[in-house]
């Protein structure tokens, strides 16, 4: 048994979700780990969470940036935590898009969320606990223009998450998957924030519904989780 202090590990924690989870996990008393490639934004969040929050500057698509970060961390916490928040888009036809775009999104959001999962698995094997939360999209549920290697960089983690979810049953490893619909954040350009940000779901109700899924620590997980506007999508 360990007696290391646990910490949550929050990717892509300087804005939108990911600041909005290191809020209310903090806020909840959770030590967290946040790490972005935008240092002065989790400086900024820092200085108002204080102690509880630790700034890490990493981006997710450097294998060996990530594998630093996790040993770091694990030598002197427990990752009780890993949640996936981490991503980019770019809103652009297939034929519009160049390769280097789409080489970019799947590289962020499928397989630098890889990269960190498959950091942290031993340790939550050889300790059979841990939980591993990843935020994907709608677009596993639905099809959106526009939305090509965005769509194919978040369906794959899906399948990723799901085999490996039945891969660690015997092993006491909750992985939880997080589905959100449009959500007032950065991702989106001013034009359409100005015009749909009403109707949109704020970061702030998603990271406490995330925190409440974290705080389950029965004998049961929710699994898959999909979230929209009362009115829809947009």
């Amino acid at each position: 048994m360990t007696d290391k202090k646990k910490i949550v590990w929050i990717t892509g924690a300087s804005s939108g979700i990911g600041k909005s989870l290191a809020e209310i996990f903090s806020s909840n008393g959770a030590l967290v780990a946040g790490t972005a490639r935008r240092k002065e934004l989790l400086s900024d969040i820092q200085k108002n969470l204080g102690e509880l929050f630790i700034p890490i500057q990493m981006d997710i698509t450097n294998k060996a940036k990530v594998t630093e970060v996790y040993s770091a961390l694990s030598a002197e916490y427990e990752i009780d935590a890993l949640i996936n928040n981490a991503g980019i888009t770019s809103f652009r036809n297939a034929i519009e898009d160049s390769v280097e775009t789409m080489e970019n999104i799947i590289q962020t959001n499928l397989l630098g969320s890889i990269y960190t999962i498959k950091s942290v698995l031993p340790d939550m094997i050889d300790r059979k606990r841990g939980t591993i939360i990843n935020i994907l999209s709608v677009v596993t549920q639905k099809i959106f223009t526009g939305s090509s290697a965005y769509s194919a960089s978040k369906s794959g983690l899906l399948a990723f998450t799901q085999v490996l979810r039945e891969e660690l049953r015997d092993k006491n490893i909750r992985v939880i998957n997080v589905s959100p619909g449009p959500t007032a954040t950065e991702i989106w350009n001013e034009k359409v924030l100005a015009k749909h940000s009403e109707r949109m779901m704020s970061s702030v109700a998603i990271a406490k519904l995330i925190y409440r899924l974290y705080e389950e620590k029965s004998n049961l997980v929710t699994e898959e989780v999909v979230l929209r506007p009362v009115t829809g999508e947009l």
